[in-house]
């Protein structure tokens, strides 16, 4: 069972990057891992936010295109003031609206803002960070249409890299035909207060059925049966470019009882499906969307 995604922003490929923004276009503006909402909690327009600003394409949003910059002195991004018809400017600059992290954007902003917004982050924590060729050391050039950039000199091509991780939804078949039981862990650091989902990044060389297998027996010492796909998620709270890639999967043995690793995790149960316990991953996480729809299978 898969949850029915929302539709997406659609890529910049071959698109928005050919264009030049224009004052009614969404613009995105990233300050660490924080991002710029107006007032009301929505996201700005160019024409809200100084002329001079310098943007890179994310895509569109319901057919608007979608700009994103970075800024290191959040104090900057405010709107002119306003225009007349003689050209001058009248009234104060001030601020468009408020930082908010994008775990919060994603718990109150519908899912395809929240993505648009993590892929923001992506984008110029990216372009921050590969500046220089690694082979060379010339400066990059960024390549028309794509988000990557080549270099001049040696022709070293960098695309913006995803960082894949896996998480899993584990189950069993009820004891004395109970309700089917689901594994859930606590993990030693982050939000620890939270039951979730057995999860880890793919290493070099695995599928990612093969890393969900080698995560579980390293992190809890269970063999599994079958693993199946669920769904993905960029998952922007675990840096820029994760993208989470989430599985169905139930245990070779029915009687095994999990051990934790003792660091990654601190704790790992079983819980029947009807008595799954408060302290869940939040709503707008695929690790919630596995566990509620392993919960509505029963």
């Amino acid at each position: 069972m898969t949850v029915p995604p929302p539709e997406r922003p659609t890529s910049t490929t071959g698109h928005a990057a050919d264009l030049s923004p224009t004052p009614g276009d969404l613009g995105l503006v990233v300050s660490g891992t924080r991002l710029l909402t107006t007032p009301d909690g929505g996201l700005p327009r160019v024409g809200e936010l100084p002329a001079e600003t310098g943007w890179a394409p994310l895509g569109t949003l319901d057919g608007v295109p979608a700009w994103a910059t970075e800024t290191a002195d959040p104090s900057r991004a405010v709107t002119p003031g306003r225009t007349t018809a003689a050209g001058a400017t009248t009234g104060s600059r001030r601020a468009v609206g408020r930082w908010r992290s994008w775990r919060a954007l994603a718990a109150e902003l519908p899912e395809p803002v929240a993505t648009l917004a993590g892929r923001a982050v992506a984008v110029v924590t990216w372009r921050r960070t590969h500046r220089w060729c690694g082979a060379c050391r010339a400066a990059l050039a960024d390549v028309p249409g794509q988000t990557a950039r080549r270099c001049p000199d040696c022709g070293l091509y960098v695309p913006l890299r995803l960082s894949p991780a896996v998480l899993a939804a584990i189950t069993r078949p009820g004891r004395s035909g109970g309700p089917t039981e689901l594994l859930l862990v606590r993990h030693a650091s982050g939000p620890t207060e939270l039951w979730a989902l057995v999860a880890g990044f793919v290493e070099a060389g695995e599928s990612l059925e093969t890393a969900v297998r080698r995560e579980v027996t390293e992190e809890v010492s269970v063999a599994l049966d079958t693993v199946d796909y669920f769904g993905s998620q960029p998952w922007a709270i675990s840096g820029p470019g994760v993208l989470l890639a989430g599985f169905t999967a139930t245990v070779a043995d029915p009687d095994a009882e999990p051990v934790v690793d003792g660091r990654e995790l601190v704790r790992a149960r079983w819980f029947p499906v009807d008595g799954l316990p408060a302290e869940l991953p939040p709503a707008y996480s695929i690790s919630r969307w596995l566990i509620d729809a392993v919960a509505a299978r029963g």
